[in-house]
């Protein structure tokens, strides 16, 4: 019998560097301050943890614009703190995953200084994408960045414009020259070769783009929804900038290259890629064998409304591609966090959670989710950091609202980078860890469940057809059977399945479900998990 790899079915830990915990006082969290935390960690029962980039970085967009992909950023320690970590997580029977965003780099790394400096003859001259101006001096093409205005810069010193899908500070890197792919490869063997676990690679749809430059087309007008004009880059489709079908094979390219490191200074790696637009057309939806091991898109991270139906349709998507694992994930540093997109309540809080580790694939938890977390809400313009919060203010507020500091106790005098969020008030971590029935605790059996059961681990999953409000579905390995009921809303609901008048209920379960023969009432919020 062949032993399924490590990840499938593992629970990731997020660990949002800066804003864990700050060993020094410094106000910055760090490496160190994360393994002081590995007894938390480990408590919770997940499988491995998640960093975000923890490379030198002039944090323009706070890490996401490396500067040198061989270091640690002074601000979170050294190479050796990340070694102590490495060590002291896998004593503990942890795997370590790193952040890594090869598509773009800083426009302070060695790379692009040469490719500008080195002139259009130089040996770094197509390592980024360059291209002449418009006879006006406009940019080359209509592609738009992510974070506003068109996705091209120009540069005196090339007489250029240089494509940035996000800010002008980081600069594309040309995947289509076969020395800058290399180089970018090279990336992951340094790290694997230092023990750590795998990736999860940064926006793994846009390492192409189209060679001839071509306009990406308009949403037409008359389809343009709410979330179109959220965004300027939202009113175009991102066909050429990024998101080409040839990524997939590229996808490949990069699963072998880590795969090859199996067994080398540690076990079974795993690389799982992040997908935020024309998901099936770029290989988020690749099987293991056909692109990376796995991949999370944004279309649960996008949904707002406590309801079954966006959750339905994803697994009808994913129902298309039977022989591919997804990452479940329903909030992130990107993202507003899940209780407060989907109700604000810890009764929401726990059905969602309950939810994310019944879902098949690999489970991403967000730092503070077990704690059930709300959106840090209450900060001013002046403390925002997130360059698309000061962009769209007061409109939107970014992203800084998720990146809060974890809050290990009620002190809210400590300093920090960003402020404590007053919403996390009576939420700490310590408060928690004195009451059996917060948040924490039930967050914990939920883990410790999903990791006794089989099916739930690795299991099939099989929709069953309902009516909102309720989204039902089951898990199967093996002879082991679960069905998972959730009513996705605030008001009452039934549900009923002949299978239930045999059927045990497991704990934990959260808000109310009574049974009777064949019929599930359930409370509001509510979800129950059977074994059939």
């Amino acid at each position: 019998m062949t032993t399924a790899p490590w990840w499938k079915g593992a629970v990731v830990y997020h660990i949002y560097v800066r804003s864990f915990c700050d060993s020094n006082g410094d106000g910055h969290g760090d490496l160190v301050g994360v393994r002081s935390k590995l007894d938390y960690i480990q408590g919770l029962g997940v499988d491995a943890i998640w960093l975000s980039p923890i490379h030198p970085s002039p944090n323009r967009d706070w890490g996401y614009d490396v500067a040198d992909y061989e270091g640690v950023h002074p601000d979170y320690g050294t190479l050796a703190d990340l070694d102590a970590l490495i060590a002291d997580a896998h004593g503990r029977g942890i795997k370590v995953m790193l952040d890594e965003v090869l598509a773009h780099t800083s426009d302070e790394h060695a790379w692009f200084a040469q490719s500008r400096d080195g002139g259009q003859g130089g040996p770094k001259a197509d390592w980024y994408v360059w291209a002449d101006p418009a006879d006006d001096g406009t940019a080359p093409n209509n592609w738009l960045s992510v974070f506003g205005g068109p996705a091209w810069s120009y540069q005196p010193a090339r007489r250029q414009h240089y494509h940035h899908k996000f800010l002008r500070q980081q600069p594309k890197l040309n995947w289509l020259n076969p020395d800058a792919q290399e180089a970018a490869l090279k990336v992951l063997d340094f790290w694997l070769a230092r023990g750590v676990d795998g990736f999860r690679l940064d926006v793994a749809g846009c390492f192409l783009h189209d060679a001839a430059l071509r306009d990406n087309p308009a949403i037409p007008a008359s389809q343009r929804e709410r979330h179109h004009w959220s965004h300027a880059g939202d009113m175009q489709q991102h066909l050429f900038d990024s998101n080409l079908p040839e990524n997939i094979p590229l996808l490949d390219v990069v699963r072998r290259r880590v795969d090859a490191h199996n067994g080398r200074n540690g076990g079974e790696r795993f690389v799982f890629g992040e997908f935020s637009e024309e998901e099936e057309r770029c290989g988020a939806y690749c099987s293991p064998e056909d692109g990376l091991h796995s991949a999370y898109t944004f279309v649960l991270l996008k949904a707002r409304k406590l309801e079954a139906r966006a959750f339905r349709e994803h697994l009808q998507t994913l129902e298309r591609f039977p022989n591919h694992w997804p990452c479940i994930s329903f909030c992130n540093h990107d993202i507003p966090r899940t209780v407060s997109r989907f109700g604000g309540t810890e009764a929401v809080a726990r059905l969602m959670f309950t939810l994310l580790l019944t879902l098949k694939g690999a489970t991403l938890i967000y730092q503070g989710e077990e704690l059930g977390l709300p959106e840090g809400q209450s900060l001013t313009r002046s403390q925002l950091r997130d360059p698309v919060g000061d962009l769209y203010w007061p409109v939107a507020r970014g992203r800084d609202g998720a990146r809060t500091p974890m809050p290990w106790t009620e002190d809210e005098n400590a300093p920090g980078w960003l402020p404590r969020a007053v919403e996390h008030r009576g939420l700490s971590a310590a408060t928690q860890e004195a009451a059996p029935d917060s948040m924490l605790a039930f967050s914990r059996r939920m883990i410790a469940l999903r990791k006794a059961s089989p099916a739930l681990t690795r299991g099939e999953i099989a929709l069953i057809e309902t009516p909102e409000p309720v989204l039902a579905f089951t898990r199967t390995e093996g002879d082991e059977t679960l069905l998972c009921v959730f009513n996705m809303s605030q008001g009452s609901a039934s549900f009923s399945d002949q299978r239930l008048s045999a059927a045990r209920l497991l704990e934990p379960a959260t808000g109310d479900a009574a049974l009777s023969g064949e019929t599930l009432s359930l409370g509001p919020a509510a979800a129950a998990l059977f074994r059939l």
